[in-house]
């Protein structure tokens, strides 16, 4: 801990609560209610959000200025729940400043800051955890030892899905103007000072590039981070290969990501491919997108030589291959993923974390190669994109998905702008791509060019 707090281990642990917002508000409380922890320090860039969140923490300091919290030698830990954009910056100068740091999940806005987050920790010994609580929900460890038993025998390959609506961002004629209370030079932080034609300054940031990584950046990190836990044990980094295809449909919105996307994720094991649908089931309902094969709309499909297992958040069941259920499964989402950080804060063993900062440096990095894919994208051509992973029946069967979740929204793919990105190869142990992959601009966007005051360092 910083210099001039030595903790005991009966001391009250104090946090700085950095970022406000929904997740922010909704982490603040989490941690709360853990006998020994008080919420010490507030900060969010809007002063609106700071006198909501000064009500529920009336005795907590506040501030827009993160730095503030993160200089200050009474507070231990830092709870980070910004933009995007700001996690790696917030959590490196934390780590300088001798706190221990809860980030919030995707722990990096691309996959070169991720590591200097990792190396960071490291340098300073720091504990730092990623928000992925699922991995602390006793579910996943009871679904390993099920798929050990060899009940389903040997895994075939899995299906991740992320399936669930959102709506368009809108799309104005001039930037919108931030609001009076926000300190936009410091919401922008490592960001480019760009112009915003979107509706709603908060939240919608995740639909944008420059702040965001849309919704394989949102959900991905939780669903890929279960699928390198439960199938792979965490013995696969990063994937060997990865290509997506998709685009941004439905919506004439000033949104950058794609609302629907398709992945295949060569791991040199199990292979895998994930599917996200951002629209409904079928134009004008209200009911989210479902995945036929197994009429589940659950996070991670398992399938194996002699059945399958379907779960997400929570629970999960287990069928044989005639579709006769063997074993259900309830978990309680990750309710012990804070308690679990602030054991590790006194326990000071990075080991103990269920959430350990380069195990999630390494999930949210599947999210960024699946999303740097498909921005190098080209033109989409079914057959082709069909050949470019032959003998995989699995892969052809996500893109007849793709093309009916489009029929079923009553658009006409001849007529809509879907791009297919570069096969990406991956060297896993130098984060970077090899062969013909190592293109200008795909090395480009393992980073990015930082604002002036705002970089997150080279050497950490």
């Amino acid at each position: 801990l910083s210099a001039s707090r030595v903790l005991g281990a009966n001391d009250k642990i104090r946090i700085g609560s950095i970022g406000l917002g929904g997740r922010g508000m909704g982490s603040a409380a989490w941690f709360a209610k853990i006998p020994g922890v008080e919420i010490a320090y507030v900060c969010d860039v809007d002063s609106k959000v700071i006198e909501r969140a000064q009500k529920v923490y009336p005795t907590a300091k506040a501030t827009t200025d993160l730095r503030k919290v993160i200089e200050d030698p009474e507070i231990d830990a830092v709870v980070i729940s910004t933009c995007n954009h700001w996690h790696v910056l917030a959590a490196v100068w934390a780590c300088q400043a001798g706190k221990d740091v809860y980030v919030e999940k995707p722990i990096s806005h691309n996959i070169w800051e991720g590591r200097k987050l990792v190396e960071a920790a490291r340098k300073y010994g720091r504990i730092v955890q990623g928000g992925t609580q699922q991995r602390s929900d006793p579910l996943q460890t009871e679904v390993k030892a099920f798929l050990d038993s060899g009940a389903l025998g040997k895994i075939n390959y899995v299906r991740c899905n992320r399936y669930g609506q959102r709506a368009s961002i809108g799309k104005q004629d001039k930037p919108l103007t931030p609001p009076p209370s926000v300190n936009y030079d410091l919401w922008l932080g490592p960001a480019k000072d760009e112009p915003i034609f979107r509706d709603k300054f908060h939240y919608d940031w995740h639909w944008n590039w420059n702040t965001g990584n849309g919704e394989l950046g949102n959900w991905g990190p939780h669903i890929l981070d279960d699928l390198r836990n439960v199938v792979f044990r965490d013995k696969v980094k990063l994937p060997k290969r990865v290509i997506a295809g998709g685009g941004r449909f439905g919506w004439d919105d000033a949104g950058e990501t794609p609302n629907t996307h398709f992945i295949y994720i060569d791991t040199g094991d199990v292979p895998v491919i994930m599917d996200v649908h951002n629209l409904p089931r079928k134009a004008g309902m209200k009911a989210d997108d479902v995945y036929m094969r197994r009429r589940s709309n659950s996070f991670l499909i398992i399938e194996c030589e002699g059945g399958y297992y379907t779960g997400g958040r929570g629970g999960g069941t287990a069928f044989d291959s005639a579709g006769k259920k063997l074993q259900s499964f309830s978990g309680d989402g990750g309710k012990s993923h804070a308690e679990n950080f602030i054991e590790g804060l006194r326990n000071r063993k990075a080991a103990s974390l269920n959430g350990e900062i380069e195990e999630i440096h390494y999930s949210s990095s599947w999210c960024h190669l699946g999303n740097i894919s498909w921005r190098l994208g080209q033109a989409y051509n079914r057959e082709q994109a069909e050949a470019a992973v032959k003998g995989f029946q699995p892969w052809n069967d996500v893109i007849g998905d793709f093309h009916q979740h489009l029929t079923n929204n009553e658009l006409d793919a001849a007529k809509l702008d879907i791009k297919f990105g570069a096969m990406l190869e991956i060297d896993a142990e130098k984060e970077t791509f090899v062969g013909e992959s190592a293109t200008p601009e795909a090395l480009g966007l393992l980073r990015r060019d930082y604002r002036s005051g705002y970089e997150v360092p080279a050497s950490v």
